[in-house]
């Protein structure tokens, strides 16, 4: 057999072809990185994706030709500040920043049970043994008004059993706390938006010449945001300005107090005052009260020389006393046997004497708070 050999030309030509092969594939190389350098918007990465993407991708169903929407929002970047604080990240159509103490049922459509909306509230801090008395009193009050009751002494179930209408009001109940513990906690402004006027009542009052209609008529007429009805003069008054004057709808100053207690016939106790007794707010007041309520001050004894702060000046033309409608006041210290005898003091003892500390102690925060409050501003604090 012979031996096979290749031939010099056909080793050069195999040399010629390669060469060409490398220049091809340098030239490849080099013309993709001048065309990449040359068009740099060619390249798709993330940060050069469109912000606003359609918010739904099409996906072909493995067994199916038919294109599923898939939701693909990230709902960790919704961030609204205007909303309420602490619900940035909801979509503001969502929010429900408002309550309101309507009682609704279980079933049903919630768009049909409320046959009216009540406009007003009344409260009532109330022991069992006064149960006449607040029987009366909330027989004066319309369904335009929703009614609650706060129990201090715990007993509840017994209303059910005696008065009809204590099924269609609202039960709360704590034991041992006053009415301003209860509107800390349960009236929040935000609670009781949808409410023109809330009353704040005590249990120990006299309603036979009170007619609750009559009274929204007469506050509305002479624009008070913050009122009271007046006090039967007969009886004893702890001050002067609540007594009830004849030929008068309302009065907001103009009294004679004691000696030494009126050293500004325009403030508090002789104008601009009513007593934390039977007390009405309307709501753009009761959201200014309610922050002024201290939590730890559960008597709210000094609220009423303070109220003034939650007015535009003038204040004793927004802060009166309602004439045609009046009440009495029965001085009857409910709360005093709810205290504890300590260090030889009878409970209502007890009772007053913190009272009278929480009344200091208000008036001392006030003070201070309004002292700060102008010494950040430089400047001096207006006279009081």
């Amino acid at each position: 057999m012979g031996i096979l050999s290749r031939s010099p030309n056909y080793s050069r030509r195999l040399e010629d072809n390669g060469m060409k092969l490398l220049a091809t594939a340098l030239f490849s190389v080099t013309f993709g990185i001048l065309l990449g350098l040359s068009f740099p918007s060619l390249w798709i990465t993330k940060a050069s994706l469109p912000q606003k993407l359609p918010c739904s991708i099409a996906i072909s169903n493995r067994y199916s030709d038919i294109a599923v929407p898939v939701q693909a929002t990230d709902i960790s970047k919704i961030w609204v500040p205007s909303n309420p604080k602490g619900a940035e990240r909801l979509p503001p159509g969502i929010i429900a920043s408002e309550s309101d103490l309507y009682l609704r049922r279980l079933w049903g459509n919630s768009e049909e049970e409320l046959k009216k909306n009540p406009r007003y509230l009344v409260t009532f801090t109330v022991g069992y043994k006064q149960r006449q008395n607040i029987d009366a009193c909330v027989k004066k009050f319309s369904d335009n008004f929703t009614i609650v009751l706060f129990h201090y002494d715990g007993i509840t179930s017994e209303w059910d059993d005696e008065f009809e209408w204590s099924e269609n009001v609202i039960h709360i109940s704590v034991k041992k706390q006053t009415k301003w513990w209860y509107a800390k906690r349960f009236l929040h402004p935000d609670i009781v938006a949808r409410y023109d006027y809330i009353f704040m009542w005590d249990e120990d009052l006299g309603v036979d010449h009170f007619d609750a209609e009559e009274y929204i008529h007469m506050v509305k007429k002479h624009g008070l945001e913050i009122s009271q009805p007046a006090l039967d003069p007969e009886k004893v008054c702890t001050w002067q300005i609540t007594k009830r004057r004849e030929h008068v709808e309302v009065h907001n100053k103009e009294t004679n107090e004691k000696l030494g207690w009126c050293s500004n016939p325009n403030q508090p106790p002789c104008a601009a005052f009513v007593e934390i007794m039977a007390p009405v707010f309307s709501r753009n007041a009761w959201r200014c009260l309610w922050h002024m309520i201290q939590n730890d001050l559960v008597h709210g004894w000094g609220l009423d020389f303070a109220l003034r702060r939650c007015v535009q000046e003038p204040a004793y033309e927004k802060i009166g006393i309602v004439d045609t409608q009046w009440i009495v006041h029965q001085f009857i210290p409910s709360l005093g046997s709810q205290g504890k005898e300590e260090d030889g003091k009878s409970p209502l003892q007890g009772v007053r004497d913190r009272c009278y500390m929480e009344w200091a102690m208000f008036g001392r925060r006030v003070d201070e708070a309004e002292k700060e409050y102008f010494k950040s501003l430089q400047v001096q604090t207006p006279s009081n």
